[in-house]
Parts: C-alpha cells; structure tokens; sequence
C-alpha cells in the first residue's frame, strides 16, 4: 500500500485505476472515511520536524500560525492539463521553478490548503514530476525511500479525468497541516470520489509533503462530498 501511495503523489491519475479496479473486484469495499464537518483532532503518528525558518521562501507575507478555515478563501482558477487548481496573489504560488513547476505558498491555513490544491495538479504531468517531488518532499527519515518508489512507479495511460470537488483543513497550527481535498475522478467509464489527506511540514519556507512516515498521503474512497467546504474550478 505504501508503494501505491506513493505513485499516487507523482502520478494521480495511475492511483485513480487502482482503486477503480480494486472497487471492481471488491463488492465490500472497507468504511469510508468520517464526513464530519468539524476538524478531526488526529494527528500524524509521529511529531513533524521542527519547522525552518519563518520566512516565506518568495517573500509572501501574511504569516498565520494557528486557525482553522470554514469556508472557501477567493481564488483565480487554471489548469495543469485538465486539472484547475486555485492561485491567488495573496496564498500562492508565489513563485514558478525553471522546470515549471508552481511553488511557494503563505504559511497560513489557507497557504497549505492552496499548497494541497497544486500539489493534486502538479503530481498529474509527467513533465514536472521528477523535480518538482525534489522540491515538495521535506527532509525526513523516509525521503530516500519515497524518493526511490517514486521513481520506480510508472505511468498511466489513461485518460483519467480528476476535479477538486471540496476540502476540510483537519488541523493546523504554522508549522504542520493536514488537509483533506474530496476529489471526482472519472477513469474507464468509472466515477468515484477520494478523499486524499496531505500531511504537511513548513520547511524552508514553504508548505511541503512530511517524509516523516511512509505514508505522506492518506487515500480513500467516499461515498459523497458531505462535510466538506465546496471548492474547486
């Protein structure tokens, strides 16, 4: 599961297949995840590192370090193919790499939610994956062996479709987040919803995916988006 996880950060669209196969051969698919309204109090099994440096890595001001969010902060949506993700002058990106990847985001509730939100477009380009996972993955006991099994996955050829449909901000306080992004994909004739949990660290002044387990990002399936704030493209 961990290696699925995994090629599921760089490449959505491949983790999208998996599930809707498992979801074909499985007639009783394990509980979905808890809809509740109100931010879970659960937290990482292991502290997240201590986070470097208060400074924005672009300069975004803005710094926010504990709070919650309740409803969809504005953004101008575009697309990474045929993903929208959310920008925004204020929360990010701040900053485009050489490689073309998108970076840099507020430390602040809504920073990490935009963070998630581009990290979901980003992971769907081949393109950009190999640098910019580089950059997104923070330092931490498991970033040699995610970088490996990234590496190791391999693309999919489908023609899978993915749209942010809403989020929850499960928990937050400057220097590490959680957030919950319900997302529509559509792949082969098949529609389901995920719930893909980011388990993020502030470091080196930027929102960036915890190496501190072997899984980074929580995926499941749900039966709906209740629960969640509406937002998306």
């Amino acid at each position: 599961m961990a290696a699925t996880v995994v090629i599921a950060l760089i490449v959505v669209l491949g983790l999208v297949i998996v599930i809707v196969n498992m979801n074909r051969d499985d007639p009783d698919p394990a509980p979905p995840t808890s809809t509740s309204t109100e931010p879970t109090s659960a937290a990482p099994t292991s502290e997240p590192p201590e986070a470097v440096g208060g400074a924005s890595v672009c300069g975004l001001p803005g710094e926010v370090l504990e709070g919650t969010l309740t409803a969809a902060p504005a953004a101008e949506w575009e697309y990474q193919g045929t993903v929208a993700y959310p920008t925004s002058d204020e929360f990010g990106p701040g900053a485009t790499d050489d490689s073309g990847f998108r970076y840099c985001f507020q430390r602040s509730p809504e920073g990490a939610l935009f963070a998630a939100a581009n990290a979901l477009a980003t992971g769907t380009d081949q393109t950009l994956t190999a640098a910019w996972i580089d950059y997104f993955l923070a330092p931490g006991p498991y970033r040699a062996q995610l970088l490996d099994e990234e590496g190791s996955g391999s693309a999919s050829s489908t023609s899978a479709r993915l749209r942010i449909a809403g989020f929850r901000l499960l928990s937050y306080d400057g220097s590490s987040a959680r957030v919950d992004l319900a997302v529509r994909a559509s792949a082969d004739g098949s529609d389901i919803t995920l719930s893909m949990i980011y388990n993020l660290v502030w470091s080196d002044g930027d929102w960036k995916l915890s190496a501190e387990s072997e899984s980074p990002l929580d995926v499941a399936t749900i039966p709906d988006v209740a629960g969640y704030v509406n937002f998306g493209g």
